[in-house]
């Protein structure tokens, strides 16, 4: 993701929303992921939406995180 928010002239400060799949109904899995999400962004709390789904677009993928952010143009 900050290899993707860079090229695009961004960073994950200037992320505002993300949202996070994970292919599992346990609450528990939900959490663990979202704790690395959390860890990543640090002390910039985004508004964030975290859903538990049957299956993902690929083979053995279990988390997807989609993230928008926004910057000013120069």
């Amino acid at each position: 993701m900050r290899i993707a928010l860079s090229d695009a002239g961004a960073s994950l400060h200037d992320v505002i929303s993300t949202r996070g799949l994970v292919a599992s109904a346990r609450g528990e899995d939900l959490v663990t992921a979202w704790e690395v999400v959390r860890e990543a962004f640090g002390d910039h709390d985004v508004p964030s939406t975290l859903l538990g789904v049957t299956v993902l677009g690929y083979p053995d993928q279990l988390v997807e995180v989609e993230a928008v952010a926004a910057v000013l143009d120069s």
